[in-house]
């Protein structure tokens, strides 16, 4: 039996440019992953938009209006320890692999097709390694500030930053944290970053995630990601648009150009000069772009 935490819902209440109602898929380890259901269910096209650390679907918000608008459907999960899904107490249990299953029961719970992966940070060192199982599912891909953990190249200084900070702040201040990065938040906004963790209790996934990037060969989960890189090179026939946030210190332009490198028929990346890691938060032409491209 895992403990686990679970937010209290009032804590979700009338946040800024947050009105979608929610959804859960009750996992049979008995978990609870939270999730929006925007737009047509029956459109054409379905926009899987996976979030990092230490955010949530939250992040998602200026960019699920245009895809809605565009006919399409958006299904944003929240990873297992974040937003309003189930928060295990163990951090032992956040493993690459329960964060990557979670998303898989997902998808094949609702059954999505046509699929476009829009992945950032976290959401894209587990997202980019999904379409390789059923790749018939997915017809596009949206990647931003983020990057593939295959163990045989060097961490990015900025990563091994964001990783000791990380360490050293068991009850990181995430209001504080995404103000400073993105300084055209309102402090309401900010705040709601913060809502799902009520205290340090609630942060285990958070603490766990930046611990779980292979950075040897022989890590944990290197070679799936090596697997990954193999697919999205060599047998990858979907539409692509990558977007970098340039001021983005921890997964910024030569993170994102090296990884350019390895999407097979991905065209020249839009650059955000203003944006930073947290992309999302500068989306909306973004999300235009994939619109149009994808």
């Amino acid at each position: 039996m895992i403990e686990v935490l679970r937010t209290p819902r009032a804590r979700f209440a009338d946040l800024p440019g947050w009105a979608y109602a929610s959804s859960y898929l009750q996992r049979e380890d008995g978990l609870l992953q939270h999730y929006i259901d925007a737009g047509d269910p029956d459109a054409p096209r379905t926009w899987l938009c996976l979030h990092g650390q230490p955010t949530w679907s939250y992040l998602w918000r200026r960019m699920i209006p245009v895809f809605v608008a565009a006919g399409d459907r958006v299904i944003a999960p929240d990873f297992l320890g974040f937003g309003g899904s189930d928060k295990p107490v163990d951090e032992a249990v956040y493993t690459f692999e329960f964060h990557r299953k979670s998303v898989l029961d997902l998808i094949e719970a609702l059954d999505l097709e046509n699929i476009v992966l829009a992945v950032q940070d976290w959401g894209g060192l587990i997202g980019l390694t999904l379409p390789m199982l059923e790749p018939e599912r997915y017809r596009g891909l949206l990647v931003m500030n983020t990057a593939l953990g295959t163990g045989d190249a060097p961490l990015s200084q900025g990563f091994l930053d964001w990783r000791a900070f990380s360490n050293r702040s068991p009850d990181m201040d995430i209001a504080k944290l995404m103000q400073r990065s993105c300084p055209h938040l309102t402090p309401e906004e900010a705040a709601a970053y913060a809502a799902p963790f009520p205290d340090a209790s609630y942060k285990a996934g958070v603490r766990r995630f930046p611990n779980l990037v292979a950075d040897r060969p022989e890590g944990r989960d290197a070679a799936l990601s090596r697997q990954a890189r193999d697919f999205w090179e060599t047998r990858w026939t979907g539409r692509s648009l990558m977007a970098i946030g340039m001021k983005d210190p921890v997964l910024g332009p030569e993170t994102m150009y090296a990884l350019h490198r390895h999407i097979r028929g991905c065209p020249p990346p839009m650059e955000i000069a203003e944006g930073g890691h947290f992309l999302q938060e500068w989306g909306e032409p973004i999300a235009r772009a994939a619109v149009e491209a994808l």
